[in-house]
């Protein structure tokens, strides 16, 4: 028996059916070395690359020790909060809660889910319904805590996934809140793709003596995912991805930008372009975001053009290429991305966009990889002249398309005053230019008298005006 089969783990009947019924038979790297220690009741700082199975590797072992737990009470005093999962966004609290409670299918063990972007009153109810594990988003948790929606005082279990997200959006006072909540005496897990001084001082501070694993060297890629890295100029790069797409035979794809205006105005312009093509960003309602996901998982969407709110822990399988139409501003987010594809050690693609003025972006890039990139040159199929003029009509159209109906007017058909050659002319605006006559003073003011000086210098005289009537002789 191989000792990186399930089997091996020795996990309670219910959780064996319900890994038995996912199709789970080897155990990767992480869950390997991480599963039994957990099981020991010990703190642990694990790292490893995004798509390796973090989510099993903390939820079998915590739902293993908490059937000690397990009743089929309907009391919501049953069921108090034992085990507390913090994520940093919507997307992936959600995926992870699914999890969940396909592990915990065959217990009694109860879960919920809450984060942002929902009304709290659903929420409200399945918590005050009582539930063992709870998974949510800092925020949105600290909201339910301030109206007492959940109590914590008998979490025996805390799991920070992703911990090096929640530090960079900003999360560190909401979480250093939560953990004032919560007994003194916990297994605290920590997760991340990437190892930081600050994700360190994050463990030294609320973890207690944790065993470190590290399946991978900190801040690298996985093998299995071809990177590729082409110097395009801002305006090719949306001919780029159609080019690529066209030519790899790509039936799905995730396109990474860096601002959430820029990925609506990249989604509409594909879409413009025949492509297949929704938008994943931080300004859509939340409804809108898990339908995207949706139709995306379903196969009914080609390609998501997202922000780096998708690029973390989001497990969509056999996702076979990622665009980074921008390099990302924080160069730990590459590695993020392209864990989109190459998931469970299939293949992927990962196809990198760099215009002119990513110089300081690819340096951070190859600090973090702590290698040299090659930049490769991309060479267009069509040679047309690229860009939308206008072509007279009061309509934009593509250059290269039906030229001959409205030929461009050429460089030396230009006057040096800047209208064409065509323009009717004007012998008005040829001719030089010549001063207004002067005008002669009225008569009347010519015979006027001069003023006679009767009054002080300092006392300015009346206007000199045209009499109306003419004074009598």
């Amino acid at each position: 028996m191989s000792e990186s089969a399930f089997s091996h783990l020795s996990l309670a009947e219910p959780l064996s059916r319900a890994v038995a019924e996912m199709g789970y038979e080897s155990m990767t790297p992480i869950q390997a070395q991480a599963i039994p220690v957990v099981l020991t009741g010990r703190d642990v700082m694990g790292a490893a690359q995004t798509g390796t199975g973090k989510t099993a590797a903390f939820s079998l072992p915590l739902l293993q020790r908490m059937l000690k737990h397990e009743n089929a009470s309907t009391s919501p005093a049953r069921h108090p909060v034992r085990a507390l999962v913090l994520l940093p966004t919507r997307e992936l609290a959600d995926q992870v809660a699914q999890q969940i409670k396909l592990y915990a299918k065959y217990t009694n063990l109860r879960s919920a889910v809450v984060f942002g972007g929902m009304d709290m009153k659903p929420q409200t109810a399945e918590l005050k319904r009582g539930v063992e594990v709870l998974v949510a988003t800092p925020g949105r948790l600290l909201d339910h805590i301030e109206a007492k929606n959940a109590v914590l005082n008998q979490v025996e279990y805390v799991v920070l996934d992703e911990a090096d997200r929640m530090l960079d959006i900003g999360f560190l006072p909401d979480l250093q809140r939560i953990l004032s909540y919560l007994p003194k005496q916990r297994t605290t897990l920590l997760f991340s793709a990437t190892f930081s001084p600050e994700i360190k001082r994050l463990a030294s501070s609320y973890l207690q003596d944790p065993v470190t694993i590290e399946v991978s060297r900190p801040n690298t890629t996985a093998s299995t995912v071809e990177q590729h890295f082409y110097s395009v100029v801002d305006d090719d790069k949306r001919r780029a991805v159609r080019q690529i797409v066209r030519q790899r035979g790509i039936t799905q794809a995730f396109v990474f930008v860096n601002s959430k205006l820029g990925c609506a105005r990249l989604a509409r312009s594909l879409e413009r372009e025949g492509m297949n093509t929704t938008a994943l960003h931080g300004d859509k309602s939340q409804d809108e975001r898990l339908k995207a996901l949706d139709a995306f998982k379903k196969g009914e969407v080609d390609l998501l053009v997202a922000t780096d709110v998708a690029a973390r822990g989001l497990d969509i399988k056999d996702v076979p290429a990622v665009f980074n139409f921008d390099v990302p501003f924080n160069a730990e987010d590459y590695i993020h991305r392209i864990g989109r594809t190459g998931r469970a050690g299939a293949s992927g693609l990962a196809v990198t966009l760099v215009s002119p003025s990513d110089t300081r972006l690819m340096a951070d890039l190859e600090k973090l990889l702590k290698r040299k990139i090659e930049i490769e040159p991309l060479e267009f199929d069509d040679e047309r002249p690229r860009g939308r003029i206008n072509d007279g009509r009061r309509t934009w159209r593509e250059r290269g398309e039906d030229d001959d109906r409205a030929a461009p007017v050429r460089t030396e058909e230009r006057r040096r005053d800047g209208r064409s050659a065509s323009a009717p002319k004007d012998p008005f605006f040829d001719q030089p230019y010549e001063p207004p006559p002067r005008e002669e003073a009225p008569a009347w003011e010519a015979n006027a008298k001069p003023a006679t000086r009767s009054i002080s210098a300092n006392i300015k005289p009346k206007r000199k005006v045209a009499a109306l009537f003419k004074a009598e002789q």
